[in-house]
C-alpha cells in the first residue's frame, strides 16, 4: 500500500468513516487470519482476535500526523498481542484445570455422621445446603480457607488468581451464607 493511500486511509478512519473501515477489512483480514490462525491453531479463535483487533483498530486508529507509520504492521502487532494473551489464559485454564484433578484424584471422601442420632442436624443439613447453592468459585475458596485451614494467600498461589480475588470471593460466599442461613440464627451460638 503506498503512503498516500496508507494516509489517505487513517484519516477517513480517523474521522469514523465506516466504508474506510470496511476497505482496511477487506484489506488486512487475509494477513491478520493468517497471522492468528498459526499462533492459536484454531480458526474460530483466530476469527474473533481479528474482530478485537479492528474494534481496537476503529477505536483508537491514529491520524497519519500523530501515529506511527505502517498501517498493517501496526494491526499485526496489535493481532499477535490479542493472540498471545489468548494463548496465556488458554494456559492459565490448563494449569487450573490439572490442579483440579489433583485435587481431586487425592482427596479422600468425607464421612459423615450419623446426623439423625445428634442434636442439631437440621442446622448441618440446612448449612451444607446452603454451599452447595454458593457458585463453584466461592465455594472452592470458602472449602479451602474454613475446611482445610488455608491462608488468603495459599488459597490464591494454589488456586492461581489474585490475593484481592480470593477475598472477593470469600466476602461474597459469606454474604450469600449469611442470607441464606438468617433463619437459622437462633440455633447457632
Amino acid at each position: 500500500m503506498s503512503e498516500a493511500r496508507e494516509d489517505a486511509l487513517r484519516t477517513r478512519l480517523a474521522a469514523r468513516d465506516e466504508r474506510a473501515l470496511a476497505e482496511l477489512v477487506e484489506l488486512a483480514s487475509p494477513w491478520l487470519l493468517g497471522l492468528t490462525q498459526s499462533m492459536l491453531q484454531d480458526a474460530d479463535e483466530a476469527e474473533e482476535v481479528v474482530l478485537e483487533t479492528f474494534r481496537v483498530a476503529w477505536e483508537r486508529v491514529p491520524a497519519p500526523e500523530e501515529g506511527p507509520r505502517g498501517l498493517i504492521p501496526w494491526l499485526l502487532r496489535i493481532a499477535r498481542h490479542r493472540a498471545i494473551d489468548r494463548l496465556r489464559a488458554r494456559k492459565r485454564r490448563s494449569r487450573l484445570g490439572d490442579r483440579l484433578a489433583a485435587a481431586q484424584v487425592t482427596a479422600t471422601p468425607a464421612v459423615e455422621p450419623d446426623e439423625a442420632a445428634h442434636p442439631g442436624w437440621h442446622v448441618h443439613a440446612a448449612v451444607h445446603r446452603a454451599l452447595t447453592e454458593l457458585p463453584d468459585d466461592q465455594r472452592q475458596a470458602l472449602r479451602l480457607a474454613y475446611f482445610e485451614g488455608h491462608t488468603h494467600s495459599e488459597i490464591a498461589e494454589r488456586l492461581d488468581i489474585p490475593l484481592g480475588t480470593v477475598k472477593t470471593r470469600l466476602r461474597l460466599a459469606l454474604g450469600r451464607l449469611r442470607t441464606s442461613l438468617a433463619s437459622l440464627k437462633d440455633w447457632v451460638v
